[in-house]
């Protein structure tokens, strides 16, 4: 732990330090402005979380409890979820400023025809995705093949159920004979107990909550990393227009929250705490097992916040080559490197 900590540590330090250590006037102006900003009027933002308020979201409530964002100038509102496409439209429509995106989702949105398209991602919170379904291990399911005529429970436009179909291709199973059920993410792990659905589309992390709704039975989690390899996480995006006028804001933002990240991954028990302060969805202890469930999916290795350019370009290649999204998309399309806060060597 105390090596993960000391790690996470360093990874801030240089997210930190990458701003005043470039030699040009732009990179200059938004440590500076950051101070300004602190000692000024807050400027009042809202974040969407990715899915609901559970304890995998306690970066965020850490990034306010210990003055991370106050200290970037920022106050920000926290606002519940709902899964990729309503948080885009979310961020289309103006009605928040940040929110949590599935990356994989983001590529899946931007690239149909029709799609949503007016946003752009500014860093990853998860190097890996927590995409995946859930259920209780008295059912039998226990492979994706045992998903065939079962009912999935899922908030309509997550990513979980908009990437099903690739899923279903990739591990040899008939997509059309499995039945999705509307259910909101609150709700799921309740009607999971209860078997009014036989499968949840929830992330591993959600585990501990899972088992807890169902009185203590176990259950099995189908990850859809098994058959999608290479596959981003969770990440924040923002409108283009946000990010076209207020980029130093969406680096202040960033950079605090990702403060917030790695005191979370580095200490889950405090998280927890933090958490409870906030939110009542989940008790201290649940959401702190959400969080240490969730490092592993934090790379830090790869810097917190992170996007390889190549590996992004690997994940569109993957959805392109199973027909999810024609051919064209490129990472720079969707993503804005320029924006994600660089560690330094």
């Amino acid at each position: 732990m105390r090596t993960l900590r000391a790690v996470a540590a360093v990874g801030i330090a240089a997210l930190m330090l990458s701003t005043a250590a470039c030699s040009g006037s732009e990179d200059k102006a938004p440590a500076s402005n950051t101070q300004n900003a602190a000692a000024g009027p807050l400027e009042k933002v809202t974040y969407m979380s990715g899915f609901g308020l559970f304890g995998r979201e306690s970066y965020v409530y850490a990034a306010i409890d210990k003055g991370y964002f106050k200290e970037a100038g920022l106050e920000v509102d926290v606002k519940p979820g709902l899964g990729t496409n309503p948080n885009l439209k979310a961020l289309s429509s103006g009605t928040v400023q940040y929110a949590s995106i599935d990356l994989t989702g983001a590529f899946l949105e931007y690239g149909r025809q029709g799609g949503i398209n007016d946003f752009t991602i500014v860093g990853a919170v998860q190097q890996r995705s927590l995409t995946a379904l859930m259920a209780l291990e008295e059912s039998g399911i226990s492979t994706p093949r045992d998903l065939e005529n079962k009912t999935i429970g899922a908030q309509p436009g997550s990513v979980n159920q908009v990437l099903f179909p690739t899923y279903a291709r990739l591990a040899g199973i008939d997509a059309t004979k499995v039945k999705f059920q509307n259910v909101a993410p609150q709700q799921q792990p309740q009607l999971l107990a209860s078997k009014q659905v036989d499968v949840i589309t929830q992330f591993p992390v959600g585990k501990p909550g899972v088992e807890r709704a169902a009185g203590g039975k176990k259950a099995v989690v189908l990850p859809y990393t098994d058959v999608i390899t290479d596959l981003f996480g969770g990440a924040i995006g923002v409108s283009k227009k946000t990010a076209q006028e207020k980029p130093d804001q969406v680096k202040r933002f960033m950079t605090a929250l990702l403060k917030g990240l790695a005191d979370t991954i580095g200490n889950p028990q405090e998280a927890g705490q933090i958490y409870a302060k906030f939110e009542k969805t989940q008790p201290a202890p649940v959401a702190a097992a959400e969080m240490t469930l969730m490092r592993p999916y934090v790379d830090l290795g790869s810097g917190l916040g992170q996007i390889d350019q190549a590996r992004a370009a690997r994940s569109i290649a993957i959805l392109q080559g199973a027909g999810a999204i024609p051919d064209g998309l490129k990472p720079e399309d969707v993503i804005s490197f320029n924006l994600i806060p660089k560690p330094t060597a």
